[in-house]
This record gives structure tokens, sequence and C-alpha cells, in this order.
């Protein structure tokens, strides 16, 4: 497989709405796994950049990845301190891509959009050190949730079709764990953030190599 001339929408590397939920409880993660620790951190899916400058900031070694292009450009322009690189997911190699093994993956709100995910899980299990972490989040879908959709007849917004790049892969908390547990991972944790539970906006799973 090799890397599409992809564009996502990047307009900006300022915050999204997910990052400003998103990236509170992923620090917390970070300093419970590793606490005072400087890590080599991988941003798989890295956007526009903003997280990983964050994790940068603590004092983290990071690395972003993204396939798109424009977000990578606003990365490289906006966090010139950070490691920013183009590729895809298929492509990743540790000797070629990577320059080695990390400490630990961080994967945001991406693989929901890839039509072969278990390659995120592989790949992360390929160049994550033994005894790193892996990272991930992606949109909660459990009963609670769904029902409240159902309820506001709110289906047509939360699935909506009308822009590229979408989701394409929807993950419950058993689904998410299956497809770590099949690439290797180990003592997989799961919780949830945005919203109250049951309604989570998006769910973290923890998992070890």
């Amino acid at each position: 497989m090799t890397v599409e001339q992809a564009e996502f929408g990047w307009v900006s590397s300022d915050p999204t709405d997910a990052h400003n939920y998103l990236l509170p409880a992923i620090c917390r993660c970070v300093k419970d796994l590793f606490g005072d620790k400087r890590v080599r951190i991988l941003d798989l899916g890295c956007g526009n950049g903003f997280i990983a400058s964050q994790l940068a900031q603590l004092g983290h070694s990071v690395t972003g990845i993204d396939a798109a292009s424009d977000g990578i450009k606003i990365a490289q322009a906006s966090y010139p301190d950070v490691d920013f690189r183009r590729g895809s997911i298929y492509e990743i190699a540790p000797a070629r891509i990577t320059e080695g093994y990390f400490d630990c993956v961080v994967s945001l709100e991406v693989v929901e959009h890839l039509f072969h995910p278990k390659v995120l899980f592989e790949k992360s299990f390929q160049i994550i050190k033994p005894g790193g972490r892996l990272i991930l989040t992606t949109p909660y879908h459990g009963y609670l949730k769904n029902l409240a959709l159902s309820i506001v007849n709110g289906w047509d917004a939360h699935f909506g079709v009308h822009w590229d790049g979408g989701h394409i892969k929807f993950f419950s908390p058993k689904t998410i764990q299956l497809m770590a547990a099949n690439a290797g991972f180990k003592n997989i944790r799961m919780s949830g953030v945005g919203r109250i539970p049951g309604l989570w906006k998006s769910m973290i799973m923890v998992a070890e190599r």
C-alpha cells in the first residue's frame, strides 16, 4: 500500500473540539504510565500537530506522522521543534520511518478512519518497545449513547456522510480490545472521556506491548 496524496481539511494549528477534551486525559495517561521519565512517543495520525506539540512541551521526544499533507505542512510550520513526517500507517517500518523503537504510540481518533484498522495495531506492536504502551482513542459507541441518539433522532447528524475522510469503522469497547489483543497487546484498559459515563464522546484504550 502507498501513501495517498491526501488532504484532511486542516486550516490551522489551533486545537479542535476533540483536542480540548482529549489532551488532558492523554497527558494524565502518559504521566501515570511513565511518571517523570522522558520517553520517546510516536503520534500516529498526528493531524495538525497540536497534541504532539503539547506532549513535547512536557519534555518528551515526539515524532508525528500523518498521511494528510495539509496537516503535516501546518504542523511543521507551527511546531518546528517537533519531528513531523508525512507517511501512511500502512507503510510504517521501524528502521525506515521511525528510526528505532518507541516507548509509547499515541493514536487519537484515527482508527475509525481506516479501511484496514488492524494494521494500526500490528504496526504499533512492532515499533513499541517491550513493556511500552499504546494509547488509542476512538469515538465511543455503547447502548445508552445509541439509545439516546435514537430518542433525539440524531443518527443522520451523528453518521454524517457529507464530508470526505469520515468515519468508516465503529468500535465498541469489546471490539477495540479484541483487535488489540489479536495484535499481541496485553493488560488492556478502557476508560471514557467527554460527557457523562455512558454518553462519552470517546473511549481511551491503554494497552501494554
